[in-house]
């Protein structure tokens, strides 16, 4: 049985369009604050990154940002995290954010919130791992990725026995106990990457 002690959120490094966005990142991270879970994400202080961080740590919750040296200056790298690691390239970030969090949750965001939500979802997919991978679907952000989603299903290229358990949360309020629930029913051993994924990233 798994527990929930650090969570790596994906979101964007801009605010969108829809004040929600902002409103749900600043009230998940209070959340993660308050259920004393770590954060572990992108390490800007721009966007949503930036919302969520600065709510954790206004809470008196720990964060933990991990940033590719490239991206210090353009996602001007929160300077009041806990503890901030400077990669070499995007590789390792994934792969540091993968080893340090017990479960995913992605917040509204743009293709790079897409890239790293996918290559969890894959990796999961081809059993690399078990850990919870939750969407917060605010203001309904994520339809279109269920719906591809279900037409991939519909269409056969997630076939059969390929399926991956994606979570939902449709209010903040309700993504730590989905991911709690979830991490219940996992097994410690599960929870790692495969160490020949591993090596490769």
């Amino acid at each position: 049985m798994s527990t929930i002690k650090t969570v790596c959120v994906y979101c964007g490094s801009g605010p969108g369009t829809n004040p929600h966005f902002t409103e749900g990142a600043e009230a998940f991270g209070k959340a993660l604050a308050e259920n004393n879970i770590r954060l572990v994400y992108g390490g800007g202080s721009l966007g949503l990154m930036g919302s969520v961080a600065t709510s954790v740590l206004d809470h008196g919750g720990t964060v933990t940002g991990i940033i590719p040296e490239f991206l210090r200056k353009r996602e001007n790298a929160l300077t009041r995290v806990q503890e901030m690691i400077v990669t070499p390239d995007m590789h390792e970030r994934k792969r540091l954010m993968f080893e340090r969090s017990d479960a995913f949750v992605a917040l509204p965001g743009g293709l790079g919130t897409l890239e790293e939500l996918v290559e969890q979802l894959t990796w999961k997919q081809l059993g690399r791992h078990a850990k919870p991978v939750l969407l917060a679907n605010i203001d309904n952000f994520w339809e279109p990725l269920f719906s591809l989603l279900s037409h991939m299903r519909q269409t056969e290229f997630i076939r059969a026995g390929l399926s991956v358990d994606i979570l939902k949360a449709d209010r903040v309020e309700d993504i730590l106990p989905k991911l709690k629930a979830a991490a219940a029913q996992i097994a410690e051993t599960e929870k790692q990457l495969a160490p020949e994924v591993a090596r490769k990233l």
